[in-house]
Formats: structure tokens, C-alpha cells, sequence
């Protein structure tokens, strides 16, 4: 079995300060947007720059770091990660105009179904890895139907599917990151892609690729 990576270097750079934390940030940019643009309610996303929110937490980051550093209850990774999705939710908050203290908004390391990857993003991300960009046509018509096969699903299932293949975390990343043993953790990932393979045979519309 592969061992994690030490999380030192990460702690060494944000012991810096404000430089460090600037030169870990714009390493974790690129999937922390990624993070976003697949969490983003559709409705938010036409009325706020991804980009804000990439500032949003980068300033709450910096605001956090003592406390982090004092702390070292997570990985730096991790730790940037809520951060982000909490900015995800307090965007979500604002612009739906949902009340601050509505209870399936309170931010936990398990997050909650508002900064869940919702069903269109992820769709597209699967389709785009199981067909051919020269078949645009097909792949329009697949990504729709996978969509409504999505939004049939269980939200934290297609949570732990995008924890696990779109943001490409190790199942104890995942077991953090949702509050839960990485005996759950795995569990929960093979009875999301049962569930979901289910649902996909279930159509015959599959394309070839």
C-alpha cells in the first residue's frame, strides 16, 4: 500500500507566514477552482466570479493561519479545502437569500447538500471522460440523460463520487473531509458507484465511446 505524503513541507512553508501561505494557495489554485465550479448552484454562478470566491478564501485563509498553525487539527490541503467550502456555502447563503441560520447550512467538515458537486457539473465531467470530443452531438445528448441520472441519486453519493475521481482524494482525504471512518468512507464510495452503475444500466441510451 502507497503511504501518504508528508504534510510537513506544507506545514514548513505556512510557518512563513503570509508568504508561504500566498506560495501554498496558488499551488492548490487550479483544484480549488475546480473545487467551485463543480459546487456552484447554477443560479450563483451567474452572479458571482469564481475568482471571488478563490479571493474570499484566500483572505479567511490568512485571517486562520495562527489559529491553523496552533491547531494542526488538519492537513494544510484539507484545511484549505473547508475553507472553500465554506466560502462555497456563504455564497450560496447570500445570493439565494437563505436565512443564516438555516440548519442545512451549517458549515461542518462533512459540509452539507448546498456545497454538494451538483448533477450538472458532474455530468459533464463524466461524460466528457467516456466519450469522444469529435462526437459532440452524442456527448450533448448523453451528459443530459446522465444529468437526470445524476439528480436521481442520493446527494452525498454523487458528493463522494466527485470527492473521489473529480477532486482525486484518497479515501482517508475523503473520510476527513465528510466526518466519517475510512471504513465508512469506503463503504459509502462502493455503494455510490453500485447505485450509480445501477441507474446507468438501467437505460439503453449509453453511447459508444
Amino acid at each position: 500500500m502507497r503511504d501518504e505524503p508528508s504534510d510537513e513541507p506544507d506545514f514548513a512553508s505556512l510557518q512563513t507566514g503570509e508568504d508561504g501561505l500566498a506560495h501554498l494557495f496558488a499551488s492548490h489554485r487550479g483544484r480549488l477552482r475546480r473545487m467551485i465550479d463543480i459546487r456552484l448552484d447554477a443560479r450563483v454562478a451567474g452572479r458571482v466570479d469564481p475568482s471571488d470566491i478563490l479571493q474570499e478564501s484566500y483572505l479567511e485563509a490568512v485571517r486562520q493561519l495562527p489559529a491553523f498553525l496552533e491547531a494542526r487539527n488538519l492537513t494544510p490541503k484539507l484545511w484549505l479545502r473547508l475553507i472553500t467550502r465554506q466560502q462555497i456555502i456563504a455564497a450560496h447563503r447570500h445570493h439565494l437569500g437563505v436565512q443564516k441560520r438555516d440548519a442545512k447550512l451549517e458549515v461542518s467538515l462533512g459540509g452539507n447538500a448546498p456545497s454538494y458537486a451538483n448533477a450538472e457539473s458532474l455530468s459533464q465531467f463524466l461524460a466528457d471522460g467516456m466519450i469522444s470530443p469529435s462526437r459532440d452531438a452524442a456527448k450533448r445528448e448523453f451528459r443530459q440523460r446522465l444529468r437526470a441520472t445524476l439528480e436521481k441519486m442520493d446527494p452525498m453519493d454523487r458528493e463522494i463520487i466527485a470527492l473521489r475521481h473529480f477532486d482525486e482524494l484518497s479515501n482517508a482525504e475523503v473520510a476527513v473531509e465528510l466526518g466519517i471512518s475510512k471504513t465508512a468512507a469506503s463503504n459509502r464510495y462502493i455503494r455510490a458507484l453500485q447505485r450509480l452503475n445501477k441507474l446507468l444500466s438501467s437505460v439503453s441510451w449509453l453511447p459508444d465511446p
